[in-house]
């Protein structure tokens, strides 16, 4: 079996349902590139996370390592992150990334168990982006919006992971790890 082929069976499967708001400013739509356009992002960001979670496999708690996960991404803009971020942590205003995970604790075992068709998947949650929120950003730090992208898509992916940053040398941590996705 070569590398390659070994590569791949060991990235896992994901169903990823993705989003798009449909009044996003045309102009952050295009800016974003194939992250937010509403043919190509779907595909764009399927390939991008199974890759991360292929890459963070090593590093899971055995409750959270299965062939086949689930997850929901969903671009927005600062209203809806605004009202979620509200009614849910119950915080005023637009923030840029929100994740809900699906696992608070280990799941049921047994956890993303081979059926007949392949792998039942083992969910994770859903990552909510603020598509305006992200290009401020972006423009703040000088970089891609497109980049801004990927990093709060990284770090709502670890937090469904289980990852924290209660204090500032997790955060570090956190964020390095983001960067070692994002390489």
């Amino acid at each position: 079996m070569t590398q390659a082929n070994v590569q791949a069976d060991t990235t896992p499967e994901l169903d990823l349902a993705f989003g798009l708001e449909d009044d996003l400013d045309p102009a952050l739509v295009q800016q974003a590139g194939a992250w937010a356009d509403p043919f190509l992002a779907e595909q764009h960001w399927q390939e991008r996370l199974q890759s991360w979670l292929g890459q963070l496999e090593a590093e899971l708690p055995t409750a959270l390592r299965a062939p086949a996960y689930s997850l929901g991404l969903e671009i927005s803009g600062d209203a809806a992150i605004a009202e979620l971020n509200q009614v849910w942590r119950h915080k005023p205003g637009a923030t840029d990334v929100l994740a809900f995970a699906a696992q608070d604790d280990a799941p049921p075992m047994p956890a993303g168990v081979r059926d007949g068709d392949g792998a039942e998947p083992l969910e994770l949650g859903d990552i909510v982006i603020s598509l305006e929120t992200a290009a401020r950003q972006a423009r703040d730090q000088g970089q891609p919006l497109e980049r801004e992208l990927l990093f709060l898509a990284s770090h709502g992916l670890l937090h469904l992971l289980g990852w924290d940053h209660p204090d500032q040398a997790s955060l570090e941590r956190m964020l390095e790890r983001q960067e070692r996705l994002l390489a």
